[in-house]
């Protein structure tokens, strides 16, 4: 705007020095007083023709600020045109400004009456309103002693727990708590094995009173006679079993052959109907010239490569039917376990064996893996000098487990003789002899233990514990009883 002002400045300073007439031009040199005077009259000329051209406005707003002008309302407007202007308003940039700002425009809508809320077209009156403003929370002290307690109860639980963890490892070494156990599954007879009743239930149908000392009653004995049932025995089988017939060495060759002759008369008679086609003729490198004749001279090579692939077809046939019958891993487990397992419903052999000393973790291996690999159940009780060794299972496997710890374990192979030259004699006679010995065996019901297992008894009570847990106490008083016998006759006792 500026620099448009001063290019008018200068054209209008052109005109006028054009229109000058040349009278006006000094023809003399002046002083400076006069070239002082002679320019404050051109300036006054000049204002005064740029005032005419409508230049002076413009001068003015250039070189002062723009006058404010208000109408009645207070509204700035324009000096030229009279319209309203609208201010551009100063914007906060600090922070704390923002914010305050922001902070003066959450309050006026918060304050807002719910009345303007509900008029907007946004407002759901299904949603309840909630405070925007989180209320000041409050302290909440605890009562005194509080934690004290607390700590207390804790305190009380771990030596609680501390003390029922002794005494169920006391329990577990004396046995009290797998009887405690047992004590509360089974039922407490009312009567006792060795009490006697005054009368028995049998007598007491016939007899008055019930004492032995009543009258017999005649009305209820008649001339009937009751016949009970006959019941099988527990051992036998429902079904008869039939045993095949043995035959001879002769008589199975026989057999055999009447019965290829058969099936050969079976598949004549099916070529002969056109139910299959006949078979190629078995040709071997040995009847090559027999079979074929006249086609074998012709061209040999062709035969012998022909008979060579019949030969190679028979072969591939052959394995693939033996590939067929062959069982897999888990047929041939299933076939083992089932030459292995015995059924035992009918009844279940068991055998009781005593051994002098089982320290030996080499023999208690082979025991306990034999009895696994035999599919037997039974238990081994550990005690000193009298080591019970109980299985259960089928007649086979009895006799199997009988050889194991009979013949096949060596007692005596780790026996150490102390050779002391001082007490040779001494040593001799404590060197004491390790054996196996069967106790008993016989059949029962059923089953009593389950996986084989070792136990280790320190007492002789622990021990028949053992044993009374599975209703079998019987077999260690049997074992003892020849243990302590045999001491008492040796003059150990």
């Amino acid at each position: 705007m500026m620099n448009n002002a001063k290019l008018t400045i200068q054209e209008r300073k052109a005109q006028l020095s054009v229109m000058m007439p040349p009278s006006a031009a000094p023809a003399l040199p002046y002083n400076d007083v006069q070239q002082h005077q002679m320019a404050n009259d051109l300036q006054a000329r000049i204002q005064m023709n740029l005032a005419k051209v409508g230049m002076m406005s413009n001068a003015v707003i250039a070189s002062g600020p723009t006058p404010v002008i208000l109408d009645d309302e207070g509204r700035t407007i324009d000096a030229k045109t009279g319209q309203a202007i609208l201010l551009q308003h100063h914007t906060p940039t600090l922070k704390a400004n923002i914010r305050a700002k922001k902070r003066e425009q959450f309050k006026a809508v918060h304050e807002r009456p719910p009345e303007e809320i509900s008029e907007s077209k946004f407002f759901d009156p299904r949603l309840s309103l909630k405070n925007a403003v989180r209320g000041k929370r409050n302290f909440k002290f605890h009562e005194k002693g509080r934690f004290e307690q607390l700590a207390k109860r804790l305190r009380t639980a771990a030596q609680l727990q501390k003390l029922q963890n002794e005494i169920a490892q006391v329990a577990k070494k004396t046995g009290i708590a797998s009887a405690a156990r047992l004590a509360t599954i089974q039922p407490k007879s009312s009567q006792t094995i060795d009490s006697v009743p005054d009368i028995e239930w049998w007598d007491s149908l016939i007899l008055k009173n019930d004492s032995y000392s009543s009258e017999v009653d005649n009305e209820r004995i008649t001339n009937l006679v009751e016949h009970p049932i006959q019941m099988k025995p527990p051992a036998e089988p429902a079904e008869t079993v039939k045993i095949a017939v043995m035959l001879t060495k002769k008589e199975r060759k026989k057999l055999r052959r009447q019965n290829r002759t058969e099936a050969q008369k079976e598949e004549q008679e099916k070529i002969r109907l056109g139910l299959m086609p006949p078979p190629e003729p078995k040709v071997r490198m040995a009847n090559l010239m027999r079979v074929l004749g006249t086609e074998a001279v012709q061209d040999p090579t062709k035969v012998e490569a022909h008979v060579r692939a019949q030969m190679a077809k028979r072969q591939k046939a052959h394995e693939e039917a033996n590939a067929a019958r062959k069982l897999t891993k888990d047929q041939k487990r299933e076939k083992k376990m089932k030459k292995i397992k015995e059924d035992t419903s009918l009844g279940v052999h068991v055998a009781v064996y005593r051994v002098k000393n089982l320290m030996n973790p080499s023999r208690k291996f082979k025991i306990e893996t034999n009895a696994k690999q035999l599919f037997m159940t039974g238990i081994v009780v550990l005690h000193k000098d009298c080591n019970v060794v109980v299985v259960e299972g089928g007649p086979k496997q009895q006799k199997k487990f009988s050889k194991l710890v009979k013949h096949r374990i060596k007692w005596n192979d780790d026996q150490q003789h102390v050779n002391d030259e001082d007490d040779e004699d001494d040593d001799t006679e404590d060197c004491k002899v390790n054996y196996c010995q069967l106790v008993w065996e016989g059949t029962v019901k059923e089953r009593s233990f389950g996986e084989m297992t070792f136990k280790m008894c320190p007492t002789e009570s622990f021990a028949r514990e053992q044993f009374k847990k599975h209703g079998v106490e019987h077999y260690w008083d049997l074992v003892y009883n020849a243990y302590v016998l045999e001491t008492a006759a040796d003059g150990h006792l």
